[in-house]
């Protein structure tokens, strides 16, 4: 496998208030074709994959010396809520990073909605039913080890 044609192209539009992912591969490796068919079977329901309504979206901005880019967005399906790092998606690096929210600047540690899977690209994580987004205006790449946000996205 040649990495240097491994290509992974998305594109979100929104239409009347629901949100529609698709994804492109092109010259993709069969592993990186079931790497992206699992992750969207085991964060996604069957019957919410292709289509919610957006909480919000924003563009992280680094924190703590680090560079964190890219685009999230949160998202409401049938199946609950999924938070989503854009393909755009990159952070420079850090000990046990991890994926959660906050309001006001401030990050809330019972917002944790998982370990960060990659460092670039693509993911997608569940929101526990028991976590109100109506309390969060941010979604933050935290360290676990250093208690440091690493990103902050303000949602909108």
């Amino acid at each position: 496998m040649r990495s240097a044609e491994t290509v992974l192209k998305t594109k979100t539009t929104v239409k009347k208030g629901k949100i529609l992912m698709s994804i492109h591969l092109k010259k993709t490796p069969i592993l990186a074709i079931a790497a992206v068919a699992t992750l969207t079977a085991a964060v996604l329901p069957a019957t919410a994959q292709t289509e919610g309504s957006v909480v919000g979206a924003g563009e992280f901005e680094g924190r703590s010396d680090h560079i964190t880019t890219g685009g999230v967005s949160v998202v409401t399906t049938s199946g609950g809520a999924v938070v989503i790092l854009e393909s755009d998606f990159s952070l420079d690096g850090a000990p046990d990073p991890h994926v959660g929210f906050g309001a006001g600047g401030t990050y809330d540690p019972a917002s944790d909605v998982g370990v960060l899977a990659s460092n670039t690209g693509l993911q997608a994580y569940h929101v526990p039913a028991s976590l109100d987004l109506s309390a969060y205006d941010e979604v933050y790449i935290w360290c676990e080890e250093f208690s440091v946000p690493l990103g902050v996205a303000t949602i909108r």
